[in-house]
């Protein structure tokens, strides 16, 4: 069951908002000041937190910065003020969303519910395995876009990277240049060709042990390049 921590001076008001989230299935707590609210927030492990503005101990500006600190969990600031200068410091300060007293506890539901679903789609991303493209000493790692050759990690350009990353997914394939043009750059050569050489050349530099024999990108001449494996 997902934890949300509620700190809300107004009791009445926290105690509203926590039945309506329980009724959603949350398990919900409270605290009703900023120091202790905050002590409880860094403490122990909540996946959400509905925070006031206007507390007594510590205001919720500073709550959420110390929060923003030390964990990324999704944080809903609420507050009377209506003016937008709270609104933007509250958000630059870490928060993720803003909602001006007052407002309809369906509302906070729905908004609770929102943000904890796209939290846990970013958790769930960032968990998956890297995408590794291994070949004969060479290691693409396209989610970290990094790359490594016999170990050591080389410095690549963002088209560098996308062109080698290409041909490796596409071993023994003979491309023209006018193909990778198009594949890399997104668009008709009309003229560019020689943009490809150069990344070629360029690539072969920090990929190939001696670049007059290329043992990776092979120029099939006349045609175009292949990777091969």
């Amino acid at each position: 069951m997902s934890k949300i921590l509620i700190i809300e001076d107004e009791v009445a008001i926290a105690d509203l908002e926590k039945d309506y989230l329980e009724l959603s299935g949350f398990e919900v707590a409270i605290e009703n000041a900023g120091d202790t609210g905050l002590e409880k927030a860094l403490k122990e492990d909540f996946d959400l937190i509905v925070l006031d503005l206007m507390l007594p101990g510590m205001d919720g500006f500073d709550v959420c910065k110390k929060i923003r600190e030390e964990k990324d969990i999704p944080i809903l600031m609420v507050s009377a003020k209506k003016d937008d200068i709270d609104k933007i410091r509250g958000l630059g300060l870490g928060a993720d969303d803003y909602m001006t007293k007052p407002f309809s506890p369906s509302e906070l539901v729905a908004r609770v519910k929102a943000h904890m679903a796209r939290y846990n789609r970013l958790v769930s991303t960032n968990q998956k395995v890297n995408d590794i493209v291994e070949i004969r000493g060479i290691k693409i790692d396209k989610t970290a876009r990094r790359v490594y050759i016999n170990g050591e990690e080389k410095a690549f350009t963002t088209k560098e990277f996308d062109l080698l990353t290409f041909l490796a997914e596409n071993p023994n394939h003979v491309f023209t240049k006018e193909e990778l043009f198009r594949e890399i750059w997104d668009m008709d050569s009309i003229g560019d060709i020689a943009t490809v050489t150069v990344h070629i050349k360029k690539i072969r530099e920090k990929i190939e042990f001696d670049t007059a024999n290329p043992q990776y990108i092979e120029t099939i001449w006349g045609v175009g390049y292949r990777f091969k494996v």
